[in-house]
């Protein structure tokens, strides 16, 4: 999706961010339910290797975290409502780990692209373990958003071509229930 394109139809009300939180299927779900949300694409950053391919991925040597990139209205949904439910739909409190997925391509990282968002979400970090909110500290990473490599298509998309799947029923569908319970009023029509 071309961005400027975007921006000429709703004057600079479109932003883009990057959240790591486990698995992409997981995170790509969530915020393709959530209204102003206008495209979201799983994909790799954060590491060395150019042009990774999953299985390179899997392997945790890299260096990339399995990521989505979201394109936003923030007219419709702030950084702030998104960086919410961020945290919680995941557990930031694990180090390179969410559930059963285990290894540095699963570790909880907000990929900032511009200032804003980098102190936006050293503020809410630091008022999550302040008010401990969580019981351990967050280990979730900031770090300046770099090349964003799109996943293989298979990848795109993935829960709601796929609920039925075990891994679908039992790790992302329990997420989105508790989307619906806690963001009710930041979903889609």
């Amino acid at each position: 999706m071309d961005i400027t394109t975007l921006n000429t139809t709703k004057k600079a009300s479109i932003e883009i961010t990057t959240f790591a939180g486990g698995c992409f299927w997981c995170t790509e779900a969530v915020f393709l339910a959530l209204e102003g949300v206008i495209y979201v694409e799983s994909g790799y950053l954060g590491g060395k290797t150019i042009h990774p391919t999953y299985n390179e991925i899997c392997t945790g040597e890299t260096g990339h975290a399995e990521a989505v990139q979201i394109t936003f209205d923030a007219n419709k949904i702030s950084f702030s409502d998104l960086l919410n439910i961020f945290f919680a739909t995941h557990d930031p409190t694990t180090l390179n780990r969410q559930g059963n997925d285990l290894g540095t391509q699963y570790r909880s990282e907000v990929f900032y692209h511009n200032e804003n968002q980098k102190l936006v979400t050293e503020d809410y970090i630091n008022l999550l373990n302040t008010s401990k909110t969580y019981s351990k500290p967050i280990v979730t990473k900031i770090s300046l958003a770099t090349h964003f490599y799109v996943a293989e298509n298979y990848h795109q998309n993935y829960y709601n071509l796929n609920k039925s799947l075990g891994y679908c029923s039992y790790v992302i569908t329990p997420k989105i229930e508790k989307l619906q319970q806690q963001f009710s009023s930041k979903l889609k029509k």
